[in-house]
């Protein structure tokens, strides 16, 4: 069941990815739901996600302390 809210999170975000606020509000429900493995992992693919659309760097910040 937990994967499954992993995989649905990086859904999520992938679709918010074009605005940059919705993005931090979906990412800071993700950090709050996730398993802390998980969020280490959705930090790795979220790095990836920056390459391509580097205004949501910005948001990286809601994952550290995690």
């Amino acid at each position: 069941m937990a994967r499954a809210m992993f995989e649905y999170t990086k859904m999520i975000l992938e679709k918010v990815s074009f605005d940059s606020t919705l993005f931090c509000k979906e990412l800071q429900k993700a950090v709050s739901r996730l398993l802390p493995f998980e969020i280490k992992e959705l930090e790795i693919w979220i790095k990836q996600l920056v390459l391509q659309h580097p205004k949501l760097g910005s948001c990286m910040t809601l994952l550290e302390g995690s």
